[in-house]
């Protein structure tokens, strides 16, 4: 039976996390220096190296775990004590490879499955919420990482300067 509403939340999410917010993220690492990547402004603070960390960690728990039962193991708490030196590009290779994994998810799941109630990290949702908290969290430290970058070296990303569009037009 087809679910073309689950269907097209899979596709949406799909396309935020691997069109958008990651290419973001390699244009923001590829123009730190591995010192910026790994820079705090403070003990409360963490890195844009740490993010990237986080970010894998959250997609793989909520989304390879929570959607796709696929076994985790995650260390939060690693995530955020992390100092580097991690390359940029190995942190982005890795967070590439688990996005690939995702899209091995989502081809192989029933989307009719987005309503069935899943527990992750103590909180009762559903497939539908990961989904939504998985996108919403990703992009939420992609514009961290983008802030950083741009407070750090008065860089204009031109996210979507790519595209040629008229962002002022319905």
């Amino acid at each position: 039976m087809s679910d073309p509403v689950g269907e097209s939340l899979l596709r949406a999410s799909l396309h935020h996390l691997r069109e958008e917010s990651l290419p973001r993220l390699e244009r923001c690492v590829r123009a730190m220096t591995p010192e910026e990547l790994w820079w705090r402004p403070n003990a409360s603070t963490v890195s844009a190296g740490n993010l990237l960390l986080h970010l894998d960690g959250n997609v793989r728990q909520w989304i390879l775990g929570g959607l796709g039962g696929r076994p985790v193991t995650r260390v939060r708490d690693e995530e955020f004590s992390a100092t580097g030196p991690i390359p940029g590009e190995d942190l982005l290779a890795r967070l590439r490879a688990t996005l690939d994994e995702v899209a091995v998810v989502f081809a192989e799941l029933d989307p009719a499955r987005l309503a069935e109630p899943r527990r992750i990290q103590g909180f009762d949702t559903d497939g539908v919420g990961i989904l939504v908290h998985v996108v919403e969290h990703f992009s939420y430290h992609t514009g961290q990482v983008t802030w950083r970058l741009k407070a750090g070296k008065d860089i204009v990303t031109d996210y979507y300067d790519e595209a040629n569009r008229d962002l002022n037009v319905d």
